[in-house]
């Protein structure tokens, strides 16, 4: 597969929220705003990239009685120097965005990477593989987190457009199943072309 086509596959063939259906819990739970969205997936995007490296380098030499709890370490490193650095230097980001942060180490995007790509690939593959999918995830959440706040508030990142109340359902839970529902039905068809 070439170099660009490992990328796109990310965005299309394996998004990881429309396609694939992985990581739902951050999906749901944070995509009350584009912002929010945005926030996560770039937040994933960090982790699923280096942890992808990482991972490439050691699993040559990981046993594999043990490389899911070496993966779920690298992880969880990674995780850890996130959290720091979005206490330091964007507290408020890490303050919306709270405990998804830490779930980012149990989210079976990252793993699953790790595990069907970054253990088999080179590193610079591995890496292209998390910008891709992470730019795919990254692209759903704040899509999700736009149409969700539109609908819920009449807003999009914080500027208010309409005025007026919007749907309390579009920023509580049933609103993200109903916006996800409809937008990966959508993304399949549109796929298919």
């Amino acid at each position: 597969m070439s170099k660009f086509g490992i990328i796109t596959k990310g965005l299309l063939k394996e998004n990881p929220t429309f396609v694939l259906v992985l990581g739902m819990c951050p999906t749901l739970a944070t995509t009350t705003s584009a912002m929010n969205g945005l926030e996560m997936g770039l937040a994933t995007m960090f982790v699923l990239i280096l942890s992808n490296i990482v991972i490439s380098l050691i699993s040559p030499v990981v046993p594999d009685k043990v490389h899911i709890p070496v993966y779920i370490v690298v992880i969880a490193t990674f995780v850890t120097v996130l959290q720091l650095l979005m206490q330091a230097f964007v507290p408020q980001v890490y303050e919306t965005l709270g405990l998804f942060i830490p779930l980012i180490v149990v989210n079976c995007i990252v793993l699953g990477r790790a595990e069907a790509f970054a253990s088999k690939n080179s590193v610079g593959d591995s890496a292209l593989d998390g910008i891709g999918i992470g730019i795919g995830f990254t692209l759903s959440l704040t899509v999700i987190g736009i149409v969700r706040e539109i609908l819920g508030s009449g807003a999009i990142f914080g500027w208010k457009f309409i005025t007026g109340d919007g749907i309390l359902a579009f920023v509580m839970a049933p609103g993200a199943f109903i916006v996800l529902g409809y937008l990966m039905v959508l993304f399949n068809k549109l796929a298919k072309r």
